[in-house]
C-alpha cells in the first residue's frame, strides 16, 4: 500500500517578515496555460495552440491584522512584494519529509479587511498577482517562471531559450 505525502505544516514569509502561526489558510497558485483554438485548411478538426502561461494569483488569509502587507499596496512596481511558502509534506507510511518551497514576487491586487467583531479572529483575505514563481521540491528546482525576464524553465529545461535567441534577447 502506498500513502501520499500530506502537507503537515507550512509557513509564509513576506518581504522578510516571518509570519509563523499567523496564516491559517492559503491557496497555492494554479499553473495554467493560455490555449487558443486553431483550425486550418486540411485539418480534420481544431487543436489548441499554446500561447504561454495564464496570469497566476496567490490567495492567502492572515488571521487578524498584518499591517506589513499595506507597505507595498498600490506600488507601481510589478514585483513590489516577495512571498515565500515553506511546506513540510510528510509520509504516514515511511515518516519521510519532503520540503517544498515556493518563491513568488508580484503585487497585492486585493486586500479584504474582512468582518470585524469584538473578540473574533477577524481574518483578512489577500490576492497577490504574480510576475515571478519558483517551485522547489526536496531541493530540486521544478519550475521557474519570470514573466518580464521571459524565462520559463521546467526541471532545468529552458522552454523559452530558442525564442529569446530568435528575438536577440
Amino acid at each position: 500500500m502506498a500513502l501520499p505525502h500530506i502537507l503537515k505544516d507550512f509557513n509564509l514569509f513576506g518581504d522578510g517578515n516571518n509570519w509563523q502561526g499567523m496564516i491559517p489558510e492559503l491557496t497555492l497558485p494554479e499553473l495554467a496555460r493560455r490555449m487558443v483554438e486553431y483550425e486550418g485548411g486540411g485539418m480534420d478538426g481544431p487543436i489548441e495552440v499554446d500561447h504561454g502561461n495564464e496570469l497566476q494569483t496567490f490567495e492567502w488569509t492572515p488571521g487578524g491584522m498584518i499591517a506589513e502587507v499595506f507597505r507595498s499596496y498600490g506600488s507601481p512596481i510589478h514585483d513590489a512584494t516577495m512571498l515565500r511558502f515553506e511546506g513540510s509534506y510528510e509520509s504516514d507510511e515511511t515518516g519521510g519529509i519532503i520540503p517544498v518551497t515556493i518563491v513568488m514576487r508580484g503585487r497585492h491586487k486585493t486586500i479584504g479587511m474582512g468582518d470585524a467583531s469584538k473578540g473574533d479572529n477577524n481574518q483578512m483575505s489577500i490576492t497577490t498577482t504574480l510576475t515571478y514563481f519558483k517551485l522547489t521540491v526536496d531541493g530540486e528546482e521544478v519550475m521557474e517562471r519570470d514573466v518580464p525576464g521571459y524565462i520559463f524553465t521546467v526541471y532545468g529545461v529552458d522552454r523559452l531559450a530558442e525564442r529569446r535567441r530568435a528575438l536577440g534577447l
